[in-house]
């Protein structure tokens, strides 16, 4: 999911049936959720904040399924968190919608979202918001999934669908490119823009296995464009066979990309950093580099 530009007054195209997303995440929740993913981005989040030497007295934990994030904050000293998952059933302080926040502006001095914004239709519009709900100075932090995600899952799956149907129908959901992420947060007004990128390998006995731990995170195929008819037995078998001769280990077991597209951003106050004007700086970079200027000079040009 890269953020293309919409048309100021055009509506987001609508690649995500958001209800139905909703309705798998709920039941995730009621079977009980596969939360590893998510403790292990909490723990990248803890890192995180612990190189940020600043306070936070209220934040908002948006669209995240369990307690892992809240637990965090709490560790870190936030004294009031709010949790506001996307589903019912999944507790939290107030259910919402990214793509309408009911948050008065200036409301929190961070916002956390991670692994929750990959399926909003208008993430411009989303990153909008979270930036009218920070207080000046306020931090944005986020998660998304990235493009490497699930690639070999994608793979396996265009293969076996061309080859027991003689098509090929959009089965998992397209994830956000890194390099268009700085852009979208300064596009949102946020200051000292930064994304980077980290990726993660797991392994399964069995592609199938995958597929369950996927179902159990809530993770069905939420597309507006999907294909309506249930999934074929033997397009299932034929993936799974694929998957096991291209992406298994010596030992058998197979392996799952999970890339991670981490995001931050500040809401602009007078005290942040700014750049200097062209032509102002008052040091050469030959003294920034503590290089000698007349050992410099001596050396003859490089030609060719």
């Amino acid at each position: 999911m890269s953020a293309p530009d919409t048309p100021q007054g055009a509506a987001a195209p609508l690649v995500f049936d958001r209800p139905l997303a909703r309705r798998y995440l709920e039941r995730a929740a009621r079977a009980g959720l596969a939360d590893f993913l998510v403790d292990r981005v909490a723990e990248d989040l803890d890192l995180r904040l612990s190189a940020i030497k600043r306070d936070f007295s209220c934040a908002l934990d948006l669209g995240g399924p369990g307690e892992q994030v809240r637990r965090v904050l709490r560790r870190r000293g936030v004294a009031r968190v709010v949790r506001a998952p996307i589903g019912q059933g999944l507790g939290g302080d107030v259910v919402v919608d990214e793509e309408a926040l009911p948050f008065a502006p200036e409301s929190f001095d961070l916002i956390v979202g991670v692994l929750s914004l990959q399926g909003v239709n208008d993430l411009p519009g989303a990153m909008a918001q979270i930036r009218r709900a920070l207080k000046p100075d306020g931090l944005f932090i986020g998660c998304l999934p990235g493009g490497a995600t699930l690639t070999e899952l994608r793979q396996a799956f265009t293969q076996a669908e061309a080859e027991t149907t003689g098509g090929v129908s959009p089965r998992v959901a397209p994830f956000a490119d890194v390099r268009d992420m700085g852009a979208l947060l300064q596009r949102a007004g946020f200051a000292l823009p930064v994304a980077d990128l980290e990726s993660l390998t797991v392994r399964y006995g069995h592609p199938l296995r995958l597929a369950a731990d996927l179902r159990a995170m809530g993770a069905g195929n939420a597309l507006v464009d999907r294909l309506r008819k249930p999934l074929r037995r033997d397009t299932l078998m034929r993936m799974a066979e694929v998957y096991l001769q291209r992406f298994a280990d010596p030992d058998g077991r197979v392996r799952a990309t999970f890339e991670l597209v981490w995001m931050s951003g500040w809401a602009p106050h007078e005290s942040q950093q700014k750049p200097l004007r062209p032509g102002s700086a008052r040091a050469r970079l030959i003294d920034a580099l503590k290089v000698d200027a007349d050992a410099m000079a001596a050396v003859p040009p490089r030609r060719g």
